[in-house]
């Protein structure tokens, strides 16, 4: 196989840094272990983010995505771990990850986690208040 899991994220230049912009993306086959059972655990990740200077790179995402396939993890660990590599590599002004988990036991978890940079206020004046996204919009893209 010519690609491998990796840990290495890649960024490049926000092609427009003078702007507040929302990147979002869907994620719909994250995977790793449930650390007590060894049994596979599976989310959709939603990441939202408003970037500063960098973007994260799609494909380094992708295989930093899948090095945790083998990897034991609790819900609310892994969560917080990839945003912290996200918003570490990046430095957004605003990023938010949602892990949504497929049932286990009859219990479904949902995880939100958010950075926001020191002093960040959005430029959008006045507050615009966009509706929820529409993650079911990504279903057939």
């Amino acid at each position: 196989m010519s690609t491998l899991p990796s840990k290495q994220l890649e960024t490049f230049a926000n092609p427009n840094p003078e702007r507040d912009f929302v990147i979002r993306m869907r994620m719909p086959e994250f995977t790793c272990l449930c650390p007590k059972t060894g049994q596979p655990d599976f989310a959709t990740l939603y990441l939202e983010y408003i970037p500063e200077a960098l973007c994260v790179e799609l494909k380094s995402l992708k295989l930093y995505l899948w090095s945790f396939r083998n990897e034991g993890a609790f819900h609310e660990a892994v969560t917080n771990r990839l945003l912290n590599d996200l918003a570490g590599i990046t430095q957004p002004r605003f990023m938010r990850l949602t892990a949504d988990w497929f049932v286990r036991g009859g219990i479904y978890t949902h995880v939100v986690a958010e950075h926001r940079a020191t002093g960040w206020v959005p430029k959008f004046d006045p507050p615009v208040n966009l509706p929820p996204a529409n993650w079911d919009g990504f279903k057939n893209h």
